[in-house]
């Protein structure tokens, strides 16, 4: 369990690694195809810090927002209460905010920027689905996640997609209206000058699918590593099992769910949730989260 856990993080580490990399060559490529100079890098870095800033210290508002949710009211809700409290106390985490996202289909998430700044919301279609162990399983999870500030991760790695993106973007657009920047004050486009700027759109373009795909790669490695430190939490491995195995079995989606939010949840959220054996190569790259039945099988292997 342990050698999971590190190796995990070892993957998280080395995938961060690359987005940092990603942002700098993309940076590089967004300079040289626009041809803006040093005043360019610093626009973009101004950009990059900007978003960072706000990620960091709203972006579990933003989610919860996002998310459609309210807050879990501690008369009515009051079995979700007790479980993350006493599980709060087992791990020596402080309570988070909890919420309630009114919802038919099973579903979790954790966000915030830390344990003090933390928050679990559930669907109500989980709290009615779960029995009391299930449910436990499901707040452990994501009590994981806060205890091993995947959430930070989570958004670092959120940030990251973003600058890349948006780099990208305005890139592509303003070489598209001005005729190709740097290249276009060049007198000889046909020759190096004209090559390298295309090399640099095609970068542009490729950038934010890469990104992505680091993306989704954190989040399938964190998923594994909260189920693991979850069980630790609660000490019944059959209670987390019980309650995949309920949400392998629903096949509906959150209603309020966006592809920005999708990697929080404690499984894929939108269309086309898992398709088995036969599922496309693609689209299993582009999932957030690894199969239910992978997730399942490493439990009961524990």
């Amino acid at each position: 369990m342990y050698e999971q856990i590190a190796s995990n993080k070892r993957r998280t580490f080395v995938v961060l690694f690359f987005f940092v990399v990603l942002i700098g060559l993309a940076g590089t490529a967004f300079n040289f195809v626009l041809g803006f100079g040093p005043q360019g890098v610093v626009v973009a870095v101004l950009i990059a810090i900007s978003m960072s800033f706000f990620s960091y210290f709203y972006s579990d508002k933003v989610a919860i927002a996002a998310s459609k949710a309210v807050p879990a009211d501690e008369v009515q809700y009051k079995r979700f209460h007790n479980l993350v409290e006493g599980l709060c106390i087992a791990s020596g985490l402080p309570k988070p905010r909890l919420y309630v996202v009114h919802d038919s289909a099973p579903n979790a998430f954790a966000t915030g920027r830390n344990p003090d700044n933390a928050a679990i919301a559930v669907t109500t279609g989980l709290l009615e689905i779960m029995n009391r162990v299930e449910l436990e399983g499901v707040i452990a999870h994501e009590l994981s996640h806060i205890k091993n500030y995947d959430i930070l991760v989570s958004t670092v790695a959120v940030t990251a997609v973003g600058a890349v993106t948006l780099l990208s973007d305005i890139g592509i657009r303003t070489a598209f209206w001005t005729g190709g920047g740097r290249s276009r004050n060049n007198n000889d486009s046909s020759g190096l000058g004209g090559l390298l700027a295309i090399v640099g759109i095609a970068f542009l373009v490729l950038a934010p699918f890469a990104a992505m795909l680091m993306n989704f790669a954190i989040s399938r490695n964190r998923e594994y590593l909260a189920d693991v430190t979850g069980v630790s939490l609660t000490r019944y491995p059959p209670g987390l099992i019980s309650a995949l195995e309920k949400l392998e079995a629903d096949k509906s989606i959150v209603r309020s769910s966006t592809k920005a939010t999708a990697s929080m949840w404690i499984e894929q959220p939108l269309p086309g949730k898992e398709g088995g054996g036969h599922e496309k190569w693609l689209d299993k790259k582009f999932n957030t989260h690894p199969p239910l039945q992978d997730r399942i099988k490493r439990l009961k292997e524990m």
